[in-house]
């Protein structure tokens, strides 16, 4: 994962770019979720932006959220109802979590041709894929070695 400061300027310039608007809360909120290294649920969020925000609800959350999700800033983790910061978010592209069950870490990977291919094996089912979500769980190497 790309460090804070680097992940928000490369969103604010991917925004600008885009033409949309990257607000103080929508900043505060990939900030946050960046900070986190591992995902991160809504109502975490709100209770971490609602100490410099006292004006933060839910809808306030929910609707950065979804702009963090459209613009490729962000990633549900769909078993865990929580977020985590993109570690590309300059391109488009199919993405796999791994999601350690130990500690919480979640990191991001690219293997495209599995994409690719569950993509061309629906759409050969007359299926379109929409969204696609990979997570595989288990133990990351820190947690494996401390359970040795």
């Amino acid at each position: 994962m790309p460090q804070t400061t680097t992940l928000l300027h490369q969103a604010a310039l991917q925004c600008q770019a885009r033409g949309v608007r990257f607000t103080p809360i929508r900043r505060k909120v990939l900030e946050l979720i960046a900070q986190s290294g591992g995902g991160l649920k809504a109502y975490d969020l709100l209770d971490q932006l609602s100490t410099q925000h006292a004006a933060a609800r839910p809808p306030t959350v929910y609707r950065a959220l979804d702009f963090l999700i459209e613009q490729g800033l962000v990633h549900r983790i769909e078993s865990q109802n929580a977020y985590v910061a993109c570690a590309c978010p300059e391109h488009a592209h199919g993405f796999q979590l791994l999601i350690c069950r130990g500690c919480g870490h979640v990191e991001e990977i690219h293997l495209d041709e599995i994409s690719g291919q569950l993509a061309a094996r629906a759409e050969s089912k007359g299926f379109h894929v929409e969204r696609q979500t990979i997570e595989l769980q288990g133990l990351c190497t820190a947690c494996q070695t401390a359970t040795v």
